[in-house]
């Protein structure tokens, strides 16, 4: 079949990880409905291994404190972001204290449930890999049967020229999406 012809949830085709973000702050309830989305993410055991630290720019320490454990080149834009989330994991099952090496595929889960929720608000969201792990558990008191996941920028479309002349570019570019073909394999790996 043509991929073309293919049609999904018109949410999941809108999703879209951003670089520039309005100054306009985001309603507290729209921030409430993304934790809510996140709730009701599948999870291994229903273990719901997912926590969020986060803050907007009308709490100026907690941002502060999220924008600081970011790597520079990420910090460069996504202190345009009206909110800042911090997605963090659970090492072991609650139910039985083993291992839970599926904890990061659970957050992945509930963070992409609140992507489809935030396209929904006319938010959009910004997952990133670019910080320091180390600086974030400390800074931030997570204990350590906890480890954080990935950084969020939050908030709605900015202007892309307000970011600087590399990222430009990428932020008008054409979106593109692997082929099928290219992540499917039936039966067997190729």
């Amino acid at each position: 079949m043509n991929e073309k012809e293919l049609s999904i949830n018109s949410l999941i085709e809108r999703r879209w990880s951003p670089r520039a973000f309005s100054d306009r702050l985001i309603e507290p309830n729209k921030i409430h409905q993304l934790f809510k989305a996140a709730s009701w993410a599948a999870s291994s055991f229903n273990e719901q291994p997912w926590r969020f630290i986060y803050a907007t720019k009308d709490q100026p320490e907690g941002y502060k404190n999220l924008l600081d454990c970011l790597v520079e080149f990420n910090q460069q834009w996504a202190t345009s972001a009206p909110l800042l989330i911090l997605s963090v994991a659970s090492k072991k099952f609650q139910h039985n204290d083993t291992v839970n090496r599926h904890a990061w595929h659970d957050v992945g889960q509930a963070a992409a449930t609140m992507a489809i929720q935030a396209t929904e608000l006319g938010l959009y969201m910004h997952q990133m890999a670019g910080f320091d792990s180390e600086k974030a558990q400390k800074t931030l008191g997570i204990p350590d049967e906890f480890e954080p996941v990935a950084m969020i920028a939050v908030g709605y479309i900015g202007d892309p020229n307000s970011l600087p002349d590399g990222l430009r570019e990428k932020e008008t570019a054409p979106r593109s999406r692997k082929s099928l073909e290219d992540f499917t394999f039936q039966g067997k790996w190729k």
